[in-house]
């Protein structure tokens, strides 16, 4: 669907972008993850025909954005940071003019207007002024001037930067549900908001593309080494001779013991091993009950830092 082939954009001796690749598929939901200043919005503007790349190529549903910008343009729906809105036009106004922008038939016109505004739920603004509405409403406007023309792509960049949290979580359902019909790319550095909605995760430092996988796939590949954190009742001394005769445990530590004569352990595999069944049957077998234990999986927050940091060494 989208081609992103080895792509620089560079501002004087700036280099925001630098050497970007990756591929978008048909129907599903991306997540562009990175830090302020990663190169997030500049991409997003590039894919989109907004800038022309200083390198490479962008090519939408085969169509090259800067040799064929007009066909390219018509398979995507853009929502940028700041929504593209005429304060002083009426809600139906503004979509009305938007349909004329993108060449919508006349017949379609009405069909679709009332379509997106089904969508976003914003029927009931349609003759209020633009100006005069919350900033979720107007947001809400810039999704359905995005949806109108039924593009195969939307792109949206920082959509629910804000608002509040129940404009939020009515906004990412709108997302789910555009998910369904169209292949969306949020562009984000809310890693709660990427992680809730996205089929794929694509993490960009420095204007290079650090990591692209499943939110569950990135997890699995920064994973390591399997850590357990346990509450076990028992003599420190007993527990920590049961846990390291365990051939695949690497270490097991000691954090704390309380009052009532728990100890609370740090255990950590041997690389690609899963200890817990192990860990179990020894401390039965030394009559050493497990009164809590916690596999401690790294979140997408840890992931994301991890990786942004790597490449700012």
């Amino acid at each position: 669907m989208i081609e992103v082939t080895n792509v620089t954009k560079k501002y004087g001796d700036h280099l925001a972008v630098d050497h970007l690749s990756f591929h978008v598929e048909k129907g599903q939901i991306y997540g562009f993850l990175g830090p302020n200043g990663a190169g997030k919005s500049t991409t997003m503007n590039m894919i989109t025909g907004y800038l022309a790349a200083s390198e490479g190529t962008i090519t939408v549903n085969g169509k090259d954005i800067l040799k064929d910008p007009e066909e390219a343009k018509r398979c995507i729906g853009y929502l940028p940071e700041i929504p593209p809105l005429y304060p002083d036009m009426t809600v139906g106004e503004y979509l009305k003019f938007v349909a004329d922008l993108k060449k919508i038939p006349r017949k379609q016109q009405q069909e679709q207007l009332e379509a997106v505004l089904e969508m976003t739920q914003i029927e009931d603004m349609k003759d209020r002024l633009i100006k005069n509405l919350s900033k979720g409403y107007k947001q809400r406007v810039g999704l359905a001037q995005a949806i109108l023309g039924n593009p195969e792509v939307i792109i949206l960049d920082e959509p629910t930067v804000g608002l509040d949290p129940k404009q939020i979580i009515e906004i990412r359902d709108l997302i789910r549900r555009l998910g369904e019909q169209h292949t969306v790319i949020l562009s984000s550095h809310i890693l709660s908001e990427v992680s809730a909605v996205c089929d794929r995760i694509m993490i960009i430092a420095h204007g290079k593309l650090v990591a692209s996988d499943t939110p569950e796939g990135l997890k699995h590949l920064m994973s390591g080494s399997m850590e357990l954190s346990m509450t076990i009742k028992g003599e420190e001394k007993n527990i920590l001779e049961a846990l390291t005769q365990i051939e695949d445990v690497d270490l097991a530590q000691t954090i704390e013991t309380d009052e009532k004569g728990d100890v609370k352990i740090r255990v950590v595999a041997k690389e690609g091993k899963d200890i817990r069944e192990e860990v179990f049957y020894a401390l039965a077998d030394n009559r050493l009950p497990i009164m809590e234990m916690n596999y401690l999986e790294k979140s997408l927050e840890d992931i994301f830092l991890e990786l942004t940091q790597e490449e700012d060494k």
